[in-house]
Order: structure tokens, then sequence, then C-alpha cells
């Protein structure tokens, strides 16, 4: 098998050829942002679509031709604006600031998380022509005095900063109570605004089929499918009675390709005390993915084929194969082919924070079953290549392998 490139840089590379509808949507986003870059009030476009639709490199590719022309084109409106690419989320953020690197029109510094903007320009008591916010499901929706973010919302506060302001945004990657978005959340602050939407609706990053893609979305919608018949057509889906079996086959596609990783929802013991904690499913014992002080992002780091990643170090990211473990908390009723949330048996205590705007109980207990789920979908969509399953609810993991079976297919051991 040939060495696959890494596939972080080359799905958000601006240099990456585009479709025909991205083309024509950054040259779209291009002339909204020329006709309100000289007007009284901000103006918002904001591109919508789920994990894998090309969201990443459209902004990458505009925020490149827009730097461009704001450096070496004097004939261009653009020319000397002064915009910055934000992203809430460390790890794709060295990404971005990795490719940047060559490239003489962009510059790291370009590339900022949204709280160091807004606080750097209090600071200068400065404003900027275009913000380009990539994630926009993870900007914080709340104060987060531990980030150092002491207003009520990122969004509001860079559109009083910035005089228009690109999105994308996927109601399917939120994940904490802290950066609470929906549609409607979102639609209340932009369409207060002139304002422009679009809908992306393609899935690039997996090689899957778009049968196998709905059904890892039906199955974070509470629903077990039968499995298409199509699941493994130029795709390497598997699944797994053994979490063992399952790292070993994830090593050696990373041997032989590269990032690839054994990925993992929450449920099983994680403190942010700096020390390791381990996911154990029978003779399966690995460690948690620690921070990373690197400017390395976290898969790319050869060290880290030890370690299993959480949603935390892998959204937002391509990696060639991934090996998933359904954690505690997702589990199948008896008798049905209906899914649960098991609320009680979710550890990640970061990310069901209290809200002052959110009071009623059953609200909040079905906000926080959905982003139990949408943690699953973002780790569903994250194999170019190949997606492996493991499931640590017994009857779950019974299920699947059946379901597998029942489509043709045969488990890897006995192939």
């Amino acid at each position: 098998m040939k060495n696959i490139d890494n596939a972080a840089i080359n799905k958000i590379s601006p240099f990456k050829t585009l479709t025909d509808e991205q083309e024509v949507l950054v040259e779209n986003i291009l002339d909204f942002t020329k006709q309100h870059l000289h007007t009284n009030n901000p103006a918002i476009y904001t591109i919508y679509g789920d994990a894998g639709t090309g969201k990443s490199v459209v902004l990458s590719q505009l925020f490149d031709r827009l730097q461009k022309a704001a450096r070496t084109q004097p004939s261009s409106p653009f020319y000397h604006t002064n915009n910055y690419f934000l992203v809430n989320h460390p790890e794709i953020l060295k990404v971005y600031k990795e490719i940047a690197g060559p490239i003489k029109e962009l510059y790291k510094k370009d590339f900022v998380r949204p709280t160091s903007l807004i606080n750097s320009l209090d600071k200068r008591n400065e404003t900027i022509d275009v913000a380009i916010i990539d994630e926009a499901h993870l900007l914080l929706s709340k104060a987060d005095h531990y980030n150092n973010f002491y207003h009520d919302n990122q969004l509001i506060e860079i559109i009083k900063r910035a005089k228009v302001i690109i999105i994308v945004f996927d109601q399917y990657q939120v994940l904490r109570m802290k950066s609470l978005w929906t549609p409607a959340r979102l639609q209340a602050i932009t369409h207060q605004y002139p304002h422009k939407d679009y809908y992306l609706t393609h899935m690039f990053r997996m090689k899957a089929s778009d049968d196998l893609v709905k059904w890892f979305n039906d199955f974070t919608n509470y629903q077990l499918r039968p499995l298409p018949s199509s699941a493994r057509d130029h795709y390497d889906f598997r699944i797994y009675d053994s979490a063992e079996k399952m790292r070993e086959a994830i090593i050696q596609r990373n041997n032989e390709v590269g990032l690839s990783r054994i990925l993992s929802t929450s449920g099983y013991p994680s403190t942010l005390d700096g020390g390791k904690h381990y996911i154990e499913e029978g003779d399966f014992k690995m460690p948690w993915d620690q921070y990373n002080y690197t400017t390395t992002p976290w898969a790319e780091i050869p060290r880290t084929i030890n370690e299993v990643g959480s949603i935390y170090t892998c959204q937002g990211f391509d990696l060639n194969y991934t090996g998933i473990i359904i954690g505690p908390p997702i589990s199948q009723i008896s008798q049905t082919d209906r899914l649960q949330v098991n609320l009680d048996k979710y550890t990640d205590v970061e990310a069901f924070k209290k809200r002052d705007d959110l009071t009623d109980p059953a609200e909040i207990e079905a906000i926080e079953k959905r982003m139990i789920m949408n943690s699953l979908n973002v780790l569903f969509k994250r194999g170019v290549y190949g997606t492996y399953l493991y499931a640590h609810d017994p009857l779950l993991r019974c299920s699947l392998v059946s379901l597998f079976r029942e489509a043709g297919f045969k488990l890897p051991k006995e192939e």
C-alpha cells in the first residue's frame, strides 16, 4: 500500500483544487465582502454543512485570496484591509499556522483564537475589516473566565469589532454547554444584520458510500439500522468484537499509511490533573490523549499512536483510518433497534457546565444527550479511507457484529 500524504494538511490547503460549486461559493463570498466592506452595518455570510462537506477548504482558499489581495494587489478593493482567521480549537489552529508558514502572503499571526483577538483589539482600541471563523459552532456562547473571556457571546463581540464576518457552522458538532448553539440561536444573531446563508451538502472527506454515511447519521439519531450492502464499497469499514484486535489493525494501518488512530467517546476515567487515565476493554488498555503543548497537531505526533484520541484532539481533522470505541454512555435498548444515552456514565465533567439561560430539566437533559450523540458523530466522520467500530455495551456489540454478518461481511478474524 502506498503512503498517503498528510490528510490534515491536504484537506484545507489553499492549493487544493476546488469543485465548481466551491469555486463559485468563494467568488460569491468575495463579492459579498466587497459590497459590505464600506457600509455602516456589519454583514455576515454563513456557510452551513455537516462534517466533511468541504467548509474549511472553502475558508482556507477564501482567506488566501483575501490576504494576497490585501498585501500585494494595489488595484484590489481589499488592498490594505486588516483581516483575521479565527478558530476556537488549538489543534486546528496549529494546522492553519503550519500551512501559513511557507506562503509569503499568509502570516502565522493572521490565525488566532477568538478570545485572543477580542482582547487584543480592545487593548489597542481597534477594529478589523474581515473576520473569517472556522468551526463557528465552537464559539463561546457564555462567559468563560478560565479562558479569559468575560463577555456573554464571542460571535456578538466579533460582530462589534469587524465589518464583514464569514462563518461556517455545523449544528451536529456542538459538544459543550459553554458553546451551545442551534441554527435558531445562531440566526437570532446573524439575521439582525445584512446576511447571506449557504448550505453545503456533499460529503468530501470520507470515501464511504452515501448509504454508510446515512447509517452513521441514523446511529447518532438513536436508530440501529441494517448495514447497507455498500458499506464496504471502496471503503474499509469493519466491526470488531475485540478492542485489542481493533487496536492491532489500526497500528498496522498507521505503519502502512500514517495518520491512523484509536478514538473514543467519553465514559472512561478522565481528569484534568496531568496524569494518565486509561481506557480498558478486556485485554485492551490505552491511556487517553495528553494535553499537547507542542506546535504539532496531536495526530501528527508519532507517539500518539499509543494514546486514545478524543473529540478535543480530533474534531475538525481528517485521519486516514480510525478505530472508534463507542463507550459506556451509549447502549442499545433491549429487544429494540433503538439506542439510548446514559448520562450517569458520561465522564467529561467540562461538557455540561450550567447556563443561566437554561432552567428546564427536561430541556437540559435533551441537550446533554444530543451533545453526546454529536460527539460520536464527530468521531464517525474522521476516517477518510476506513472506520473500525467496537462497542462497550455487550448488547450493542453483539448487534453490530450480527448486522455486519447479515450484510454479507465477515469479521476481520473470519476473513
